[in-house]
């Protein structure tokens, strides 16, 4: 007997084996004001511990995913003595030029898995990837997660998780990571995104949130220290300024935990409206970032495999693939037999619509996260390499080129009489002159900052008039020949969805909490021809507003499509047909549209009545 205890004994203590220390760094973000200083200083602070044995460091390296704000950040935390592990935040994905390739390249890569001392240790984040939307593991990572753990022995590994976001809401498809740590030996999740120190209860899942890495009104940034003892994890705050750091939480690793059931985004809805159904649906893969162009028979879409497909449109069967060498963001643009796309590769493609062979390539500088507009044979296309192009549509040769940008493109122009608009991620809204490519003018708000910038809504134009809804929550008109600022307006809490009736005489917007709402196209700000409470709640989705036969189609960022008669706002059908982001809407007609989004799905639904 006393040897089977003894045994068993020796089980238990080697389970998680002898002590051993790591640093947590989260919330970086490097390009705000003191954070490479702050960045130094604890880097150099962990230094000078010599029983830390890796640094884990949890997401928003950067302000805004520059590649010279990640090379700064990767320049600093290369000094460090130790191995670290890194993932990416929002920050580093949502605004970034490279499509989150910059990362990659210099880290090697945005995941990380690895074991110490019998605990395994993964780290995956979940974006948003380029559009302004909640939280979304993508499904190109969730099977590399499974992949991870295909035996018994895999799975009964004790389990610390790292991710960004805490595993809630403000993750879409929380529940598809809740419930795999639940069939693993999930000891905790740790995670930063608050900028403070707190404890979660994750449907029964330990989590922790780690403080920042900045100062924020305190003298000094600092960090956590995670030491593992016998059967528990501590959890101390160490503040640069000091040789001292104090226990703030300490957890069990040997307790068994009671598992919650996960409250599941409820499509009942879809009751409501059972006359809206899926014609058919095709699935990728992979995170589907784009809308889908279309001509009679043919739907044009990329995803982030960097794979660009054909489908047919009546049943969704594939016709064609063609491979680009990295992820596609670029919603396409088809005209007579050409249609044309940038790659995260840096290339701009024009292939032959009927077969997919290409036609033409050319290489830009960095990633092309534009979209183009074709007008008369000539493309317009703007790129992270802060160069907008015009380019020759049969021989793809360079007619122009601006290269006044201080920021990336990542919306499609529009075009009024002889001039193109667009914004990018500079602060800007620019007129060029779309023959020679000269700037007529550019604008920019009140605000200050890039986060405020008016690049990720497509402007809309109507009577001599560009309307735009920027991230600073203001509606503005601006006059296309010179640029004057006509009016702007705070009132109704925009962000970045704008739209356009067919006829260019009513502008849709969509507010932040609720509402979508009518005004007259006028350069004076009147009073809305209608307003629609539609209760979706909070919603800062970027996808655009569209219009097709006197409705339009408006998608929420938790994927529930909403269709209302354009002449009154009546509600018409809701759909509910993910819970992620839905890119902007392609209409075949007013009871029949193409849908893609962030699952990697490619949808076509349509009304029955």
């Amino acid at each position: 007997m006393k040897k089977i205890f003894l045994v068993v004994l020796l089980s238990v203590t080697t389970l998680f084996a002898q002590q051993f220390k790591f640093a947590w760094l989260t919330d970086i973000h490097i390009g705000y004001p003191t954070a490479s200083e702050d960045l130094n200083q604890s880097v150099q602070d962990i230094n000078s511990f010599d029983d830390i044995d890796f640094t884990i460091v949890s997401g928003d390296i950067t302000a805004t995913g520059t590649l010279e704000e990640l090379t700064t950040a990767k320049s600093i935390l290369d000094q460090l003595k130790k191995p670290y592990y890194i993932i990416p935040g929002n920050h580093d994905t949502k605004w970034s030029e490279s499509a989150c390739t910059d990362f990659i390249k210099l880290w090697g890569n945005d995941r990380f898995n690895f074991e110490f001392n019998k605990i395994y240790f993964v780290g995956l984040h979940q974006g948003p990837r380029m559009r302004m939307a909640d939280g979304y593991f993508a499904p190109e990572d969730l099977r590399w997660f499974d992949s991870l753990f295909k035996t018994k022995n895999d799975s009964a590994k004790p389990l610390i998780f790292i991710t960004h976001y805490p595993l809630d809401e403000s993750i879409a498809n929380w529940y598809e990571m809740t419930r795999r740590l639940k069939t693993l030996n999930t000891k905790v999740v740790l995670f930063g995104h608050g900028h403070a120190n707190k404890i979660y209860n994750l449907e029964g899942i330990p989590g922790v949130m780690g403080r920042s890495n900045l100062r924020a009104k305190e003298l000094n940034g600092g960090y956590n220290i995670v030491e593992i003892r016998n059967d528990s994890a501590f959890f101390y705050n160490k503040n640069n300024s000091n040789n001292e750091y104090n226990k703030w939480y300490s957890l069990s690793l040997s307790e068994n935990f009671q598992f919650e059931d996960s409250k599941l985004p409820d499509y009942s809805i879809n009751d409501t409206y059972p006359f809206v159904t899926i014609k058919w649906q095709f699935n990728t893969g992979y995170t589907i970032g784009s809308a889908a162009a279309i001509d009679d028979k043919n739907i044009f879409v990329g995803d982030a495999s960097g794979k660009f497909y054909s489908l047919n449109i009546v049943d969704g069967s594939v016709q064609w693939t063609f491979n680009t060498n990295n992820a596609v963001y670029s919603s396409s643009e088809v005209a007579s037999d050409y249609v044309v796309f940038g790659s995260a590769d840096s290339s701009i493609y024009c292939l032959n619509k009927s077969n997919g062979k290409l036609i033409w390539k050319f290489k830009t500088n960095a990633a092309v996260l534009g979209s183009p507009l074709i007008q008369e044979n000539i493309v317009y296309i703007g790129g992270s390499d802060k160069i907008f192009r015009a380019i020759d549509l049969p021989g793809g040769k360079i007619i122009w080129t601006f290269s006044g940008l201080n920021g990336f493109v990542e919306s499609r122009p529009v075009i009024s009489d002889d001039k193109i608009i667009f914004g990018a991620w500079d602060e800007h809204l620019y007129c060029l002159d779309k023959t020679s490519g000269d700037l007529i003018w550019k604008w920019k708000g009140d605000r200050e900052g890039i986060f405020y910038s008016p690049a990720a809504c497509t402007p809309v134009i109507s009577n001599g008039i560009v309307f735009i809804v920027a991230p600073d929550r203001q509606m503005t008109a601006i006059e296309t020949g010179t640029g004057k600022q006509l009016w702007r307006t705070g009132k109704y809490q925009v962000r970045e969805t704008i739209g356009i009736s067919e006829n260019a005489e009513k502008i849709f917007i969509r507010t932040m909490n609720d509402t979508i709402l009518a005004l007259p196209a006028s350069g004076d700000l009147k009073q809305p021809i209608w307003i629609t409470n539609c209760g979706f709640g909070y919603d800062i989705s970027s996808a655009q507003i569209v219009e097709k036969n006197g409705v339009i189609f408006y998608p929420t960022k938790n994927g529930v499509i909403y269709s209302l008669d354009s002449s009154n706002g009546k509600i018409l059908w809701k759909h509910k047909i993910t819970n992620g982001f839905v890119n902007t809407l392609t209409a075949i007609d007013k009871d029949q549209i193409i849908v893609t989004d962030f699952d990697g799905n490619i949808t076509c639904l349509v009304v029955e009545k």
